[in-house]
């Protein structure tokens, strides 16, 4: 297990490194409490993939999508809301999981683990302060 402590205000840099050490992973699922800053990172790392504009939570939609530099589709899900592996399932949302040419973030992913073939690195991201977080993985 990995773990990076980190000011708020070195996010865009820790970002970057993250992702140049993660780049074989396809699908991303961040973990923590509320307001440990899942959206936050996901921001981080769509910034540091070229993604220009405003980066949301789809807490209400469930999913954003956006479009890296060299690219590829990048979806961002949050699964704060879903109140079961079916509600997902209905919605379409397997088949974003199956496209081998993009990117996933998902925000509460804890509801898919279980249910799903894909491999997905979880991120575990801790508040220690006000301006500090740690984030823990496992490649």
């Amino acid at each position: 297990m990995k773990t990076i402590e980190y000011d708020l205000s070195e996010i865009n840099a820790v970002a970057c490194k993250l992702l140049a050490e993660i780049k074989n992973h396809r699908i991303v699922g961040l973990i923590g409490p509320l307001g440990a800053g899942k959206t936050t990172w996901t921001q981080a790392m769509l910034r540091a993939l070229g993604v220009c504009g405003p980066v949301i939570s789809p807490t209400f939609t469930y999913l954003n999508q956006y479009q890296a530099a060299d690219g590829r589709a990048i979806y961002h899900f949050d699964l704060y809301r879903l109140q079961n592996i079916a509600e997902f399932a209905q919605l379409g949302f397997f088949e974003y999981l199956e496209q081998s040419n993009s990117l996933i973030f998902i925000e509460w992913p804890e509801i898919l683990l279980p249910n799903i073939q894909q491999k997905i690195l979880l991120l575990n991201i801790a508040s220690i302060d006000d301006k500090k977080r740690k984030i823990s993985y496992e490649l």
